[in-house]
């Protein structure tokens, strides 16, 4: 009776199929299921064995009739949901607890077979394109709790103690698998590039076209010398594109475009080649023989570069921005001595202001020339910017008319940029360095000749088109005297600056002295020429004098070297504008002294 009140709705209806499968109409609700087994068991007509209590009930609501077989699936699930499942022994299915099903000699199918039923089987299953272990990882979250999955890596196979349904599936996915993974290989030979270039360059190429860390996509490419060629390991679809591209590049090298000379036209191929050996020395190259040579022919000052195609693209870019044109800057000096009593008394006499030998004194005197409130002294068709720039030159000019100052040397020199250049005014003389007495022969002195003079060290930096920052060295040697063994007595004096210039402007280096004394004798006419008497009519006077030695430099910058003849014609202007305006001021300035003098 417990058993009908808890079945509410059982029709079955045995209704014959085609293929002898039955349908059944059934429904239940809060069936027992030890009740529900039974019920299986009886529908089924299968023999089932129940060895622990299992409690718990089981609802079925069904809108339409079901297949008999369907009924140990529908139990399977049940018995699944408290830890039970059904295990195949012979005639009978016996209920045991989940996790203890592969220790029951549950059935092994066949490997290549399909697996069918409702019961947990065992079978192996062999991968062939893939690593068994990365597989199972793969696949392992598909089976069944309670199933069993391990791995024999000898012969690469899984075996799987799991549901049919869930062993197809996992087969079916494996095979998915091997079939995307399967790898073939082929060997291209080549023909005209070098291996081992080649080599390498369709490596790299392989790892940027291809994910190198999916195993179905990468493409391993190996050199292979016996046969000269590469060995492509991987899927036909990507051995066929790199295959192309090796086709592509396999082909005859112009030896134009491996070997290149390059002449230089501004920059002397020795120091090109150093530059280029130190980029090249801290460079590192995947495949050695990458690396590029490097050479200079200084008879025809050329660079020589022999290497890879890609490489010496790179290179030649470098070349080309060493091989600029240099900056130029020709630079004018005029090295001028000048006596400070002299001048002075030339400033006085002229009411001309200060006009000391030291560069703040000479700008004070050139001022005057420039243009004063008491004097026009600008001449007609100049401005005061004129007046400015020719300032300077008038004042030394009219010191030396007046014979208080004496130009000693007004060299040019043209400066590359960032060298050093030089200039010297001096002469040679002959020092004592020793004597030798050799018996009959006599006393030999030995002698040496050393360079005494003014010595002019330039080294010019541009930094734009119109700014030059001058690096400017001036060393002085003057012989002061004569020591009482005949031999002169040297001094010297030296100045080092640096001064950053526009276009045209000039600097001052002063500090320069030379002290020395002056005598003069004074005689009266006739009386101071008579013998002894005379000494009555005769005056002797020492005077104290102190010469200045003062460098003014003059930088112009020269971008282009084609300007330089145009700069030639503008210094030749300029020299005529100089003495237009000297003779203006020099006719304004005594007229006005005379006039000063009535």
């Amino acid at each position: 009776m417990k058993f009908i009140k808890h079945l509410l709705i059982i029709t079955i209806l045995f209704t014959a199929s085609l293929d002898a499968r039955e349908q059944v109409n059934i429904k239940f609700d809060k069936l027992q299921i030890s009740k529900f087994i039974k019920l299986v068991s009886k529908i089924s007509g299968k023999n089932i064995l129940v060895t622990n209590k299992i409690n718990g009930t089981v609802d079925l609501v069904t809108s339409a009739p079901i297949y008999d077989d369907e009924l140990m699936g529908i139990l399977v699930s049940v018995l699944e949901s408290k830890g039970f499942t059904l295990v195949k022994k012979g005639s009978i299915y016996e209920v045991i607890r989940s996790t203890e099903a592969a220790k029951h000699n549950v059935p092994v199918i066949r490997s290549g077979y399909k697996a069918y039923g409702n019961t947990m089987v065992t079978q192996a299953i062999k991968v062939k394109g893939e690593n068994v272990d990365i597989v199972a990882a793969k696949v392992r979250y598909l089976i069944s709790k309670t199933a069993k999955l391990m791995t024999m890596k000898e012969s690469n196979t899984l075996l799987l103690t799991d549901y049919p349904a869930n062993i197809q599936t996992i087969k079916r996915i494996i095979k998915d698998l091997d079939s995307k993974n399967s790898k073939t290989f082929k060997i291209v030979k080549i023909e005209h590039a070098d291996l081992k270039k080649l080599h390498a360059q369709i490596a790299d190429i392989a790892k940027s076209i291809f994910n190198e860390k999916v195993a179905t996509q990468s493409v391993k490419v190996l050199l292979n010398n016996d046969v000269n060629g590469l060995v492509l390991i991987g899927n036909k679809e990507n051995i066929a594109e790199l295959e192309k591209i090796i086709k592509t590049l396999d082909t005859e090298q112009n030896l134009n475009e491996v070997v290149q000379i390059i002449p230089l036209k501004n920059s002397n191929a020795k120091s090109v080649l150093a530059t280029l050996t130190e980029i090249v020395t801290k460079q590192t190259f995947a495949d050695p023989s990458m690396k590029p040579n490097v050479s200079a022919s200084e008879e025809i000052n050329a660079v020589i570069i022999v290497g890879n195609p890609g490489i010496l693209k790179g290179l030649k870019k470098i070349i080309e921005t060493l091989d600029k044109e240099k900056y130029q800057v020709y630079v004018q000096a005029r090295i001028v001595e000048i006596s400070n009593d002299d001048a002075e008394q030339i400033g006085l006499k002229y009411n001309l202001g200060a006009v000391a030998a030291t560069p703040a004194g000479l700008i004070a005197f050139s001022g005057n020339f420039g243009g004063t409130s008491a004097l026009n002294l600008i001449p007609p068709g100049f401005t005061p910017a004129d007046a400015t720039g020719l300032a300077l030159g008038a004042s030394l000019d009219f010191l030396q008319t007046n014979g208080a100052s004496k130009t000693i040397s007004s060299p040019s020199i043209l400066c590359v940029n960032n060298q050093e250049s030089s200039i010297y005014v001096g002469k040679t003389l002959s020092f004592a360095t020793g004597s030798n007495t050799a018996g009959t022969l006599g006393t030999t002195t030995n002698f040496k000749r050393e360079d005494v003079g003014l010595t002019l060290k330039i080294k010019p930096r541009v930094s734009s088109n119109d700014k030059v920052t001058l690096d400017a060295e001036a060393v002085l040697e003057n012989v002061l005297t004569v020591d009482a063994n005949g031999q002169p007595v040297t001094t010297k004096q030296s100045v080092l600056t640096q001064a950053i210039l526009r276009h045209g402007e000039s600097i001052i280096i002063g500090g320069l002295v030379k002290n020395y004394k002056t005598e003069t004798v004074t005689k009266m006419p006739i009386l101071g020429s008579i013998p002894l008497l005379g000494w009555f009519f005769t005056h002797n006077d020492t005077k104290d004098q102190q010469d200045n030695l003062i460098v003014i430099l003059t930088p112009y910058i020269i971008d282009k070297s084609e300007k330089l003849s145009a700069l030639q014609k503008e210094l030749g202007e300029l020299t005529r504008l100089q003495a237009e305006y000297n003779s203006h001021v020099f006719e304004t300035i005594t007229e006005k002294q005379k006039e000063d003098d009535k």
